[in-house]
């Protein structure tokens, strides 16, 4: 499994160490308004919706903050939300995406701007390191799932396009319109998954040293606590004995 993914999968298991309750629950909700404001109300009917609100219950965001957040996209205010995405470099000439949603783009891309000016990296315009990407689907179960065989199995069976196991888990990859199809199937067959959504998959990584994966990391966790950040993905690898050290 590639650095990169490995430290999602341990930013996972610590609860996103680095960023407050309060903090996630706004980030987990905004995702839940914005979701049913673009479909319906319904998550039954808008799969967007229904993986931002499986991933809110899967950060134990209460039922009545879901049910808001829900609410709020049939009211004025949601209309002043919107997605934007910055790409940039980071130290070591990482690629780095960020997802925002704001409801005051100056704000937010002067913010943005400063902590890569602040971490030793840089913005760049909207397509300079997507590129370097593939929108997919990925779904995440436990190690304690299945076994590597079985978990094969039943992707192949759902339609998937690859697997990754390590003893971090298992991480299913899937086309982006295929994930909410793909991702039911396999939680018929193995269960809940510990997350299903769209991510940037790098297709080019950068291998990173222990001195620039610290300011890596250092810079995606500064970007992670914007209150307008949704999510960050950039292509860094780090090799196991180096990873190891921030378990």
């Amino acid at each position: 499994m590639a650095g990169h993914s490995k430290w999602a999968n341990i930013q996972h298991r610590k609860g996103r160490q680095d960023a407050t309750r309060s903090k996630l629950f706004s980030k987990l909700s905004r995702e839940i308004t914005v979701a049913a404001k673009i479909g319906d109300l319904d998550p039954e009917k808008n799969p967007r919706l229904r993986l931002a609100v499986r991933e809110a219950k899967s950060n134990s965001v209460p039922k009545d903050v879901i049910e808001r957040a829900i609410t709020k996209a049939s009211g004025a205010d949601s209309d002043s939300l919107e997605e934007v995405r910055y790409e940039g470099y980071g130290p070591a000439g990482v690629a780095v995406i960020v997802e925002a949603m704001t409801d005051n783009r100056n704000r937010t891309a002067a913010s943005i701007r400063s902590i890569f000016t602040k971490l030793g990296g840089n913005l760049a315009e909207t397509g300079a390191v997507s590129y370097m990407f593939e929108r997919k689907g990925e779904v995440v179960f436990s190690r304690e799932t299945c076994d590597d065989n079985e978990l094969l199995e039943a992707a192949i069976e759902a339609g998937a396009e690859d697997v990754d196991s390590s003893d971090a888990g298992h991480i299913v990859y899937t086309s982006d319109v295929e994930l909410s199809a793909v991702s039911n199937a396999l939680e018929k067959e193995l269960g809940e998954a510990l997350t299903a959504k769209l991510i940037w998959k790098p297709t080019i990584t950068t291998e990173l040293d222990l001195e620039k994966a610290q300011k890596v990391i250092k810079l995606i966790d500064m970007l992670d606590e914007d209150e307008d950040v949704q999510r960050v993905t950039a292509n860094f690898e780090i090799p196991d004995e180096i990873l190891n050290q921030f378990e």
